[in-house]
């Protein structure tokens, strides 16, 4: 498994608003401006406490940094130097990006394992952390996060048979 795994992005669909148009002899829609999916997180969010402590808070327009996400990553390391100056593996996560048709790079984010593994396959590597830091981390990248996104039926990315692959490798 020399060559990095890289997903069928374009099976990525993401559902047409309600009251679309059909596209049959209609005239397109006025371009919408682009939106963050994570800003109707942020809307429907409950009001901020008033700020009387000197606790920090986050950024505008990402939402709580306590919100918990699963999202597609796996572990990789690279040689290096362990603190007794012997050469040592240095761990660190990878985020799987996507190329998304209408998003550009993105991340992807469930707010279940159930839905990732309904979106990517249950052999997929993830990684559970908060969303606040997730978006803001990428959004310095130019990646957007997209929440639950729907896949379009099709193979999953990561097969069981690519994680006993990438286990051997990592444990050379």
């Amino acid at each position: 498994m020399g060559a990095p795994i890289h997903s069928r992005l374009h099976d990525f669909i993401e559902p047409s608003p309600a009251g679309a148009p059909a596209a049959a002899g209609l005239p397109d829609p006025a371009p919408q401006p682009l939106r963050s999916a994570l800003l109707d997180l942020v809307e429907s969010a409950p009001a901020a406490p008033p700020l009387t402590d000197d606790q920090p808070r986050p950024k505008p327009g990402v939402p709580a940094y306590h919100t918990p996400v699963f999202v597609p990553a796996h572990p990789r390391s690279v040689a290096g130097t362990g603190t007794d100056g012997r050469p040592a593996r240095v761990p660190f996560v990878v985020f799987e990006l996507f190329d998304h048709p209408a998003h550009g790079t993105v991340a992807f984010a469930f707010t279940s394992p159930e839905n990732l593994v309904a979106a990517l396959g249950e052999a997929q590597p993830w990684v559970a952390t908060s969303l606040g830091p997730l978006a803001e981390g990428v959004r310095e990248q130019g990646v957007t996060v997209l929440l639950d996104p729907s896949a379009a039926p099709a193979e999953p990315h990561w097969q069981p048979e690519d994680l006993a692959a990438y286990a051997q490798e990592v444990r050379r």
